[in-house]
């Protein structure tokens, strides 16, 4: 009988996004990234698109596509952030699945998902058809083809949501096998008992639903799934494969199928180099004849199932307890920290379920005066979220309302509908995972409840958010200082809302250091400004103009007048008001053109404070990327001095400082941070030369061990990373240039010499590629002894040694020689 192995990935991170924003802002705890996003893609995401396989002499011989020989699902809302900030990988995503089609008899490996990860069971029926629709229509619009499965978030399952799915065209989903109670052969009539994981993972099934209709299930195979995750399987992709092929048995009658499920992230973020190990087994399984790699698709095609099952409901994955993992304090926690309860999760759901109970009337009440079917309309709404351009949002709302709305009307729309999509990101159930109520996941969810009561202000006043904080009061957190869901709510929630007004003050602000044009994007706004002027007076500046500053997502938009002023340091100050007329506009302009010009920073502010009261802003009220790159611009003349003061005291007490090391007798605090700055900061001017300076990056790093510093070994392996793919790009676009490939080389032995981890990757995956598609025609050239054509081959090569790559075909006359 035949025997398939399939391997599923389930890619999914929690969403990270600013709700006011919609995009994801510095995260410190994934230094040397920007986010944790970029983080995951770079170890993970990125790194299955294009795997290594390595040969004996540890050199690549080979890079793959993991997802084409993989069944895998990515959540639609990192499938968004991949779209925009990772854009290459998301490529290699869709490209993986239309390529799997091709190898699959027409079944694509790619999975769709419910739309933002939330436990179905515990969801009532409107969101759960809205989820299963986004889900396939995100699905629909990226992929190009209608899903044949859906992952359930957790695996969370009950009869309604099977249904749900079947309602909705979906043929199969895959669950544990802790989630399966009983089995019967179809055409029997007794059930035998498989509860507590004892079902036999290697078929597919059939559960039939209270409809009278039925949905193809799948049962991973639990020991196998765990002991990737757990007993370090992946450590070795030979061992993976045999793994896999001990699963199967010759007592068994039909064509077996040996299956695993497990988070994606496994392979290459939470374990390091585990996509590795996935490519080998894959091609070990198909080297020693073990299998047919197969996906869950062309499986079921093959081999309808012959059995039915009766799962067990209201379970999931990774709770014991079947979903109270997010509704009660059931036990089921991260285990870090055994002093803590989790008895903040039920009353945090019941404040949301509070929460929605009292948008779904208002929403339906008010969309009902636009829209003959407002909850039909929420579920197309996610053509709106696919695609947000002007033209084609008019065109949904007024297909959707059977006529043309006013400007005012789509306002009221958007708003309406951004306030429901508000209140199913809320339920994203990460947010009841996690051990504690202050945590990033859990404060996540709570700020996207926070932009739902933001957008029902507007019909419900603030009784409504007033009423929200006094349910999460409810919630009490295991930090003292944190005390309860209240505190998090008015303390970290309300500080980061956002309006047009606060959209403006930081455009002003951010204006005295950028070059903005006369139109401007701000994440998810857009500004138009007018009448603009900028005074300098020494480092003083002073900016002031008009704004129509207008949101993408809500069409909401407002005039305002702005001035922004920066005398020294961080001293910042932005001022927003509604939009003065011309007259009253010129009269400002003449007032605070007279003070600034005279240097008198005491009166402009004073003039501020009168004409722009309560309107006021400092550094604190800007976005946060934006900080950091205001405070980066304001440093930089400091950072200078302190960094020539440094090496300046380093260059004289360099003699001492290798004595002190030498001696082992440790080093004056002052002298150390003297070393490591001045070292730190010509490392940094070493790697960004033109080209970088591979023998003083070696120097520099020889003297500070002599003199013991302690550098910043990441940021600076992350700075010369970065610098590596720029200048591979570089060479890709013009790979002919001796130039750009000798500075290859060079930024490759650079890269070589720094402490840390440099990522190859990106340099690897250029290499290879021109290794595979591009360097045919010189070869041809030097085989025919072309001199210039055999040196650039000659130089080549050597490139790949250093990054590893194996170079098996060269021309004849350099493997003669």
């Amino acid at each position: 009988m035949e025997r398939y192995i399939c391997i599923h990935g389930h890619f999914y991170q929690p969403p990270r996004e600013n709700p006011w924003l919609e995009a994801v802002e510095t995260q410190g705890s994934a230094y040397p990234f920007h986010d944790w996003n970029a983080r995951i893609s770079s170890e993970c995401y990125a790194a299955n698109a294009a795997s290594r396989i390595l040969g004996g002499d540890g050199k690549i011989d080979a890079i793959v596509n993991n997802y084409r020989n993989i069944s895998f699902n990515f959540g639609p809302t990192l499938l968004m952030w991949l779209q925009t900030q990772d854009p290459e990988t998301y490529a290699n995503i869709l490209a993986a699945d239309r390529a799997s089609q091709a190898r699959f008899n027409g079944h694509g490996s790619a999975m769709a998902q419910v739309y933002n990860h939330i436990i179905m069971p515990l969801a009532d029926t409107r969101d759960k058809y809205t989820q299963i629709r986004w889900g396939i229509r995100d699905f629909q619009m990226r992929f190009g083809r209608k899903p044949e499965g859906m992952w359930l978030a957790e695996t969370a399952v009950d009869l309604p949501t099977l249904e749900a799915l079947v309602d909705c065209g979906i043929t199969y989903t895959v669950l544990s096998p802790f989630q399966a109670g009983s089995v019967r052969a179809t055409g029997t009539e007794d059930w035998h008992d498989v509860a507590g994981g004892r079902i036999d993972p290697t078929r597919a099934y059939r559960q039939t639903l209270p409809s009278g209709r039925t949905i193809n299930l799948f049962f991973y195979d639990g020991p196998i799934s765990k002991a990737i995750a757990f007993e370090d399987l992946l450590d070795s992709g030979e061992r993976f494969a045999e793994r896999l092929a001990s699963a199967f048995s010759d007592d068994r009658d039909w064509p077996q199928i040996v299956h695993i499920a497990t988070d994606g992230e496994t392979y290459g973020h939470h374990h390091k180099q585990g996509e590795m190990a996935l490519a080998y087994a894959l091609k070990y399984i198909e080297d020693q004849g073990i299998a047919k790699v197969t996906n869950y698709g062309e499986y079921l095609a093959n081999c309808p199932p012959t059995h039915e099952v009766q799962i067990i409901e209201r379970t999931a994955w990774s709770c014991e307890h079947g979903v109270e993992r997010w509704n009660s304090d059931c036990g089921c926690n991260g285990g870090g920290y055994p002093q803590w309860n989790q008895e903040w999760r039920f009353p945090l759901r019941v404040a949301l379920d509070w929460l929605r109970d009292t948008l779904d009337p208002l929403y339906e009440t008010e969309a009902g005066k636009l829209f003959a079917d407002p909850w039909a309309v929420r579920d197309h709404y996610i053509e709106v979220i696919l695609d947000r351009t002007p033209e084609w949002v008019s065109a949904c709302l007024g297909e959707w309302a059977g006529r043309d709305l006013t400007p005012d009307e789509e306002v009221t729309a958007l708003e309406l509908l951004e306030m429901q999509r508000h209140a199913l990101l809320m339920y994203t159930s990460c947010g009841w995972f996690f051990d504690e109520l202050s945590g990033l996941e859990t404060v996540q969810v709570i700020m996207y409840a926070g932009r739902a009561v933001q957008l029902a202000r507007r019909w419900l006043g603030n009784a409504v958010e007033t009423q929200f904080i006094e349910k999460l009061a409810a919630a009490k957190s295991n930090l003292p200082q944190y005390r309860d869901g209240g505190w998090i709510y008015q303390h970290w929630v309300q500080p980061m809302a956002i309006s047009l007004q606060k959209v403006t003050a930081h455009y002003a602000m951010s204006d005295l250091f950028e070059n903005y044009a006369d139109t401007t994007e701000i994440y998810c706004y857009r500004l138009d400004r007018k009448d603009h002027q900028t005074l300098t007076a020494g480092k003083a500046r002073l900016v002031m103009g008009h704004a129509h500053t207008s949101s993408h997502i809500t069409h909401d938009a407002g005039d305002f007048t702005f001035t922004a002023l920066h005398f020294e340091n961080h001293n910042l100050t932005g001022c927003v008001r509604p939009a003065l007329n011309g007259a009253e506009f010129a009269a400002l302009a003449e007032e605070l053109t007279d003070a600034f010009d005279r240097a008198d920073f005491a009166e402009t502010v004073r003039i501020l404070d009168a004409r722009f009261a309560g309107g006021l802003y400092t550094l604190n009220q800007l976005f946060r990327d934006e900080q950091l790159k205001i405070l980066d611009i304001v440093m930089a003349e400091e950072r200078e001095n302190a960094e020539g003061l440094n090496g300046g005291i380093y260059d004289r007490n360099v003699s001492l400082l290798r004595v002190l090391t030498s001696q082992g007798l440790g080093l004056p605090d002052v002298l150390r941070f003297a070393a490591e700055t001045a070292l730190g900061a010509r490392l940094r001017r070493a790697i960004e030369a033109e080209p970088p300076n591979a023998d003083e990056v070696r120097q520099l790093l020889h003297e500070g061990e002599l003199v013991g510093a302690q550098l910043n070994t990441a940021g600076l392996a992350y700075r010369m990373t970065q610098r590596l793919g720029a200048i591979a790009d570089a060479f890709h676009d013009t790979p002919l240039s001796d130039e750009r490939l000798a500075t290859f080389i060079t930024a490759t032995e650079v890269a070589e010499a720094l402490p840390g981890d440099v990522e190859l990757w990106h340099a690897q995956n250029v290499y290879y590629d021109m290794l595979q598609n591009g360097a045919q025609t010189i070869m041809a050239r030097a085989e025919t002894g072309d001199e210039a054509a055999l040196a650039w081959w000659e130089d080549f090569a050597h490139l790949g040694d250093l990054l590893r790559v194996a170079v098996a075909a060269r021309p004849a006359v350099l493997a003669e020689a």
